[in-house]
């Protein structure tokens, strides 16, 4: 082998690991790919990668021999049991102070577990959330690295110099925390991209079946929309779909309603409960997608109970400004959950994470992208405590404008019998949030009836727990007090 070693080794040449490399060599970072399965990287060399500076390594050993010290390995492969195997194959090939990326959608906790054990060794581990899909990953993803900090000063440069900008220029990469806090980051923003890609859904099945709209006025109705204070990303695909044909026919309706996952947003809400975060919006758009694979049974259900649903007649303009303002709102809920959930794990783990920067780096490049992460990330930089969005002016206001519009849609959703369950778990959430007193004294007073679990009173002190013997028969004896937290 002869001149210049390489900057950075990336094994997986699935698509995603592809375009990254496709995207460092662009910018000059020398890259050496590998991949277990020797006939994809032939043809990526003699291929995509044909008349670049990108070499390909017949083996893990002859890929980190063409490595620069201290040498950076990236995987691109799939979450799980596949990293372990590649991290016991690398640590006896790497030395003291090279560095180990995990550029996949890795559970946080196996991130943290893998810093703790490679640091042991000498070796620093990152764990990155990509974001951005294909084209992101080509042009420019949104990049959220975290694990061990000594790391990153040896690879920032490589990443900041691939990762989007936005319009202003910033870069959508930046340091995210330590242990898991990377990829725990990019966890929640699958898990925000699961709730917002359901309610983009909800507002095009009513669009379709309440205001019988044809492809082509939806169509126009989003690409509207992205103009507005809806402009994001996922509007603006939603837009595209709708206006794509396939020999002279809308490919949408030909295309299944079963939608499939990969079990981020599912983990999303796995952690929510953990952590005691009402994370209500997201976790329903999980349930959704489960529904959705339920089709034969909604076949026959539908035919049973003869489910038809009637359009609205007359008032379509009145009907898509409310169905705007409905989305705009449920889709604020959505990021506010998220960063709830964000805010309770990183005062749990002592993280630190800086959430107007993650709202930034989420702001170009990835999936979520949206106008108003500017404004989230606005939020967080007056009050970085902030519990939930709406304390912030700028989102209370939005909240107290679009909440009649919101309600509009739902009441003549529940009328139709037409399913919303983002929506409607977003305004129950909003409801409930801004509610002082819940029916909850009576759930405590039907537990300590049936179980002496005990209550708390509102006449004396939190934490000083009663029980009553409701019946006479029970006792004065109190079940143990216990947080399922």
């Amino acid at each position: 082998m002869t001149g210049k070693k390489s900057d950075i080794a990336v094994i997986g040449l699935a698509v995603m690991g592809q375009n990254l490399i496709l995207n460092m060599n662009d910018h000059g970072v020398k890259v050496v790919a590998y991949n277990r399965t020797q006939m994809k990287v032939s043809d990526f060399i003699q291929g995509p990668a044909k008349g670049t500076d990108i070499q390909g390594a017949s083996s893990l050993e002859d890929m980190v021999s063409r490595l620069e010290s201290p040498r950076k390995v990236m995987l691109m492969v799939r979450a799980g049991e596949v990293v372990d195997q590649y991290i016991s194959q690398l640590e006896p090939l790497l030395s003291e102070g090279d560095v180990i990326i995990d550029g996949g959608n890795s559970d946080f906790i196996d991130t943290e577990r893998r810093v703790k054990a490679l640091g042991k060794q000498g070796l620093h581990y990152i764990g990155m959330g990509v974001s951005g899909g294909e084209e992101g990953a080509r042009n420019g993803p949104s990049i959220m690295p975290g694990g061990d900090e000594r790391a990153w000063p040896l690879v920032k440069n490589i990443f900041q110099c691939i990762a989007a900008r936005t319009e202003n220029g910033e870069i959508c990469c930046d340091w995210v925390g330590s242990g898991g806090a990377g990829h725990f980051v990019k966890m929640v923003h699958n898990g925000i991209e699961y709730g917002d890609m359901q309610l983009i859904s909800e507002s095009y099945h009513f669009m379709k079946t309440a205001l019988n709209m044809s492809h082509q006025e939806m169509h126009q109705t989003f690409s509207d929309w992205n103009k507005t204070e809806l402009n994001s990303y996922l509007v603006e695909i939603t837009a595209n779909i709708l206006a794509y044909e396939e020999e002279g026919n809308p490919l949408l309706e030909n295309i299944l309603d079963v939608a499939g996952q990969k079990g981020t947003g599912k983990l999303t809400g796995i952690t929510a409960l953990d952590a005691g975060v009402p994370l209500t919006l997201i976790s329903e758009s999980v349930y959704a997608r489960y529904l959705s694979g339920l089709k034969e049974e909604r076949q026959q259900f539908e035919a049973l109970f003869d489910k038809h649903i009637t359009p609205i007649s007359g008032g379509r303009s009145e009907w898509l400004e409310a169905l705007r303002q409905s989305l705009l709102a449920a889709k604020v809920i959505s990021y506010a959950q998220g960063f709830m959930l964000m805010k309770r794990i990183s005062d749990e783990r002592k993280w630190q994470l800086n959430y107007g920067n993650v709202a930034l780096m989420w702001r170009g490049g990835c999936i979520i992208r949206s106008a108003f992460l500017e404004n989230i990330r606005d939020a967080f930089q007056s009050n970085p405590e902030l519990v939930f969005l709406g304390m912030d002016d700028h989102f209370k206001n939005l909240l107290i404008r679009c909440t009649p519009a919101w309600r509009k849609i739902l009441s003549k959703t529940f009328e139709l019998g037409l399913p919303m369950p983002c929506t409607a778990s977003g305004l129950s959430f909003f409801d409930a949030f801004t509610t002082g007193s819940l029916p909850a004294n009576l759930l405590q007073a039907q537990r300590d009836y049936f179980g002496a679990h005990t209550y708390e009173r509102k006449d004396k002190p939190r934490g000083e727990f009663s029980h009553t013997d409701w019946t006479g028969k029970g006792g004065r004896a109190a079940s143990s007090i216990y947080n399922a937290l």
